[in-house]
């Protein structure tokens, strides 16, 4: 079987395109004005609804705000929900239940004991991400480009689905599943080919890897 992967931050029908004719089984949108990849709920809905059925189209929010959830939720067919900022449990569970959606919490890892915080989660994410911490002059807190240290996962076990994220390319892909043992992966800035710009061949090449794994 092959390694499920998700392309986040698509803002164009080419990187949809892209995305869905060479095999993810996740397409994101980022509903985050300070990032550069930020889509409106329009724009979102017009992307996703170009995306063929099987593929689950997410939105991530940062800290979002009741009435800007409500909008996405509105503009876009989103199919999960995926929360990146500093969401407490409560909060990620009430937009389950508020908006009939699965959710996925992004857990952000620098050392073994930010792994710590999964558990809190596990009675209301459906899914876990663990991404690389950013630098605390980040803008924002995904798709830095940034890998953690990928031995931490190993010979961990979650009770919940997880993907791995921060950092990944088709270069490095097989070197990650390999010590994490990770069955889903989340791609963003591996794909590009300038800051918030997919590039087709890049997607297209990351599919391919995480196919022959």
């Amino acid at each position: 079987m092959s390694i499920a992967a998700k392309i986040c931050g698509l803002t164009t029908a080419e990187g949809v395109a892209a995305a869905a004719r060479h095999g993810a089984r996740y397409v994101g949108f980022v509903f985050y004005p300070p990032s550069r990849r930020n889509v409106t709920p329009e724009l979102a809905g017009a992307l996703a609804a170009v995306v063929p059925a099987g593929i689950t189209k997410v939105g991530l929010f940062v800290d979002a705000d009741d009435a800007s959830l409500a909008r996405a939720v509105a503009g876009a067919p989103l199919d999960l929900l995926q929360f990146h900022g500093q969401e407490s449990p409560e909060r990620v569970l009430w937009a389950k239940r508020r908006f009939g959606k699965p959710v996925m919490k992004a857990i952000a890892v620098a050392s073994a004991a930010d792994l710590d915080r999964a558990p809190r989660y596990y009675g209301a994410a459906d899914l876990l991400l663990f991404d690389a911490k950013p630098p605390k002059d980040a803008v924002v807190p995904g798709g830095n480009g940034l890998a953690f240290d990928w031995e931490l996962l190993g010979g961990r076990r979650w009770p919940v689905p997880w993907m791995l994220s921060g950092g990944l390319t088709a270069g490095n892909l097989g070197e990650a599943v390999r010590l994490t043992r990770a069955t889903a992966v989340d791609v963003s800035s591996g794909v590009e080919r300038e800051p918030g710009v997919k590039d087709p061949e890049k997607i297209a090449a990351f599919l391919a890897r995480a196919r022959e794994l």
